[in-house]
């Protein structure tokens, strides 16, 4: 590009040298070139998102993928591979743990990675698509549909707290819950226990981040359509989004809020429409303008008590299935080390895939990623 710059320049000294109407009209023409060809040169250089990918890959497992999309195309997808001895060697103790073959092969961006809390987003905006049909309100509460909540004294907890962790219901730690889904034939018995749990609070004057409130979000789903979550999720957001590497792992009962698999390509699929404002590329309304602002706006207003937040949130606002941060961004991170971003303000996204347990120094990470992008798409 910077050669083609010193050409054109060279030709309009010639040019200039010359003074006639053609000549001058073919001068307007490349100097036009050279606005255009500077401007291109100037825009889009990831270079230092490149450096971010190479120096944090080894504290993210070793393996990650970032693609990144902006004004109607992908504009960057990145890759760095290299594990050590000790991350593969983590891995296949972790893979025999859950009964699976370790998965130490190099990510690119349709490499299929466990999401985890990725899935809130997803979930959520499941849920929202039925109530742009007009099937539930986000003021509706959850004893109309699980009686075993309101024996509980639960029932008036609303559909709009379960999307925003807003519940009061005193969740048990990750690992516990995770346990507890996972010894569940239906998505009955996961109410009941849900439904066994304490209160620590006021419905809506509370924050504690659990799996608890897209639970019970995704058992009203498969009451009052008759379907399973994970046939639901096909059908109104995978299938219509073409996101054929993106399920809930087709297990006895769906973990609503962490038990999604996708790839990078995948989800940003599901990111441009968010960003679209419920729109795909091609025209298809996925959600309503008004689902998308409900789903942006934060929830923790002054008077809500925040129980428990992941180390990494801390001072960062909510919505339904995203967290709500400066400078226009918007997110849903998982606990593997996944991390979608929407930043509204500059009007792009992008999506990190990662499969790491160490959560030390995320939060910066992410932080310093955001600016590096925010520079990078100027």
């Amino acid at each position: 590009m910077k050669a083609t710059n010193h050409i054109i320049i060279r030709d309009l000294f010639c040019i200039f040298q010359h003074k006639t109407t053609t000549m001058y009209k073919k001068a307007g023409l490349l100097l036009a070139m050279v606005l255009m060809a500077g401007k291109l040169f100037a825009q889009n250089n990831f270079s230092k998102v490149d450096e971010w990918l190479k120096t944090n890959t080894p504290q993210m497992g070793g393996r990650a993928v970032l693609v990144v999309y902006s004004k109607g195309k992908v504009v960057y997808t990145g890759a760095e591979n290299d594990m050590s001895r000790r991350q593969k060697m983590v891995n296949r103790f972790v893979a025999r743990r859950t009964g699976k073959e370790a998965d130490n092969a190099d990510l690119d961006a349709d490499s299929r990675q466990p999401i985890a809390s990725c899935s809130k987003w997803l979930s959520a905006a499941l849920v929202m698509t039925f109530v742009d049909e007009g099937k539930l309100k986000l003021t509706d509460t959850v004893g109309k549909f699980l009686p075993a909540l309101s024996k509980a004294g639960k029932g008036n907890i609303t559909l709009a707290q379960c999307l925003s962790h807003t519940t009061a219901i005193k969740a048990p730690p990750l690992k516990e819950s995770l346990a507890d889904v996972k010894d569940n034939n239906t998505m009955d018995d996961a109410i009941t226990d849900i439904a066994a749990l304490p209160m620590e609070g006021t419905p809506g004057k509370v924050f504690h981040y659990s799996n608890v409130g897209l639970q019970i979000a995704g058992a009203i789903l498969e009451k009052i359509s008759g379907k399973s979550f994970e046939e639901l999720f096909a059908e109104r957001i995978a299938q219509p989004l073409n996101m054929s590497s993106t399920d809930f792992g087709h297990k006895k009962v769906a973990l609503p809020a962490g038990g999604a698999l996708s790839t990078a390509n995948d989800y940003l699929k599901f990111m441009v429409m968010i960003l679209n404002k419920g729109v795909t590329p091609n025209g298809k309304r996925i959600l309503s303008e008004e689902s998308i602002k409900q789903m942006h706006i934060n929830r923790l207003t002054p008077d809500v008590k925040i129980t428990y937040t992941p180390k990494e949130a801390g001072g960062i606002g909510y919505g339904f299935g995203e967290w709500v941060m400066d400078g226009g961004n918007i997110s849903s991170p998982g606990l593997f080390g996944s991390y979608p971003v929407i930043n509204n303000d500059k009007q792009y996204a992008a999506v990190l895939i990662a499969y790491y347990f160490k959560s030390d120094g995320r939060g910066e990470r992410y932080k310093e990623l955001n600016t590096l992008l925010a520079d990078a798409l100027k």
